[in-house]
């Protein structure tokens, strides 16, 4: 295995369809796409898929310990922090908006921040906004569910993260691929 495609979120079917969800959404969306299948690997404390030389992980550690599950996986197969790409929610981006970076900070994000602490910050990240409402903590924001019309707009943005986790997959130089898709 040489790549390695995590979608953070939070495990349980109480989260299953909240707004910091949106990494296993991607991930379920790409394995949908593919008719490939998730199974627990308690080892690595996630769910794993593979994908010709990579490998698919949800962290079931919740978002704050996403890295250790990450930290795991990455140094069972020599997977190098460049070569690993994290999905991830975006509160500071618009509803539906995608935004690829090689590296970079956390952002306030709690299972980025987890990442960083346990690796580095070498990773390439594909963030996917899920807005800001002023009216409401944000804490309770990212755990709150996707409305339907919210759902509707995410639909076109998941196909769009599975093109991003195909073009990384397939070795497309990073660059070219925050290009394509980058709005």
């Amino acid at each position: 295995m040489n790549t390695l495609v995590v979608g953070l979120g939070n495990p349980g079917r109480k989260y299953a369809k909240s707004k910091h969800n949106i990494g296993f959404m991607c991930l379920d969306a790409f394995a949908e796409a593919h008719k490939i299948k998730f199974r627990k690997e308690t080892k690595f404390l996630g769910e794993m898929a593979c994908y010709g030389q990579t490998i698919l992980l949800k962290p079931k550690t919740f978002m704050n310990l996403s890295g250790h599950s990450v930290r795991q996986v990455a140094a069972y197969y020599g997977i190098e922090s460049r070569d690993i790409l994290i999905i991830s929610d975006d509160i500071d981006l618009p509803l539906a908006k995608i935004r690829l970076r090689e590296k970079g900070g956390s952002g306030g994000h709690n299972g980025l921040k987890s990442i960083i602490e346990s690796m580095d910050d070498q990773f390439k990240r594909l963030r996917i906004g899920i807005g800001r409402d002023e009216d409401l903590d944000p804490a309770k924001q990212v755990l709150s569910p996707l409305s339907k019309s919210e759902m509707k707009l995410i639909q076109d943005t998941l196909i769009t993260a599975t093109a991003v986790i195909e073009a990384f997959v397939s070795k497309k130089a990073f660059p070219e691929i925050m290009n394509q898709f980058n709005q």
